[in-house]
């Protein structure tokens, strides 16, 4: 199981769990960096250190970009994977709030290709729910929930289509996991054919404040 970690809390926040997200770092997917809701205005040397750190530790380091569920001039999301790569060392987008519908997706199609050809190694989506099929052919991953573990055990439903998609490029990211449920909940994303996940146990409004337990848990 490769996991994917939003660590939403600054290094100089929270040092400590930087520190064991470095020293764990062969055991991610990637490691989403997000200084500012994206890159920021400038660069931010705190987070120019950790993502040095990171890459240093062999992790795949991916630049948080909002796109506003297609509503986002593509100009400002290129901008963004830009300084991303400048200023931290990016090799590849998070694309979050990513529009799960069909009419939104030659318009994802064409923001893609323009983050491919800026250098994007790796692009993940995240719509949250399971999107109109052909969005997961276009992304490295695709990150088919993003919601409580209440709704995950409860209100979870798999489209056919999943199947034909290999498990490595599935991710289901799961908060408010109750500390002793988290090896339950990689198991589970395993089972529903996600082969990357991330389960914390943090509650909103940023439940990805905290590192995901599920590193630890890896390391006994």
């Amino acid at each position: 199981m490769s996991l994917l970690v939003p660590l939403y809390v600054h290094p100089a926040e929270d040092p400590a769990a930087w520190q064991r997200l470095v020293a764990r770092a062969a055991r991610t997917y990637g490691v989403v960096l997000n200084p500012a809701n994206g890159p920021g205005d400038a660069p931010d040397p705190a987070f120019v250190a950790a993502a040095r750190a990171l890459r240093a530790a062999g992790a795949r380091l991916l630049g948080y970009v909002d796109t506003d569920y297609g509503a986002r001039d593509p100009a400002r999301v290129t901008a963004d994977l830009r300084r991303h790569r400048d200023w931290y060392g990016a090799d590849g987008c998070f694309l979050d709030q990513v529009t799960a519908a069909p009419y939104g997706l030659p318009d994802c199609r064409r923001l893609v290709r323009s983050l491919r050809r800026l250098g994007a190694s790796t692009v993940v989506l995240n719509p949250g729910v399971h999107p109109a099929p052909g969005y997961a052919r276009l992304a490295d991953l695709t990150v088919t929930f993003e919601g409580p573990w209440s709704a995950y055990v409860s209100a979870f439903s798999r489209p056919r289509w999943t199947a034909r998609h290999p498990p490595e490029r599935l991710c289901h990211l799961v908060y408010g996991v109750p500390p002793p449920l988290v090896p339950l909940a990689v198991r589970t994303a395993r089972e529903r054919g996600a082969a990357v996940c991330g389960p914390v146990t943090g509650e909103p409004p940023n439940p990805w404040s905290g590192l995901t337990p599920a590193l630890t848990e890896a390391e006994g």
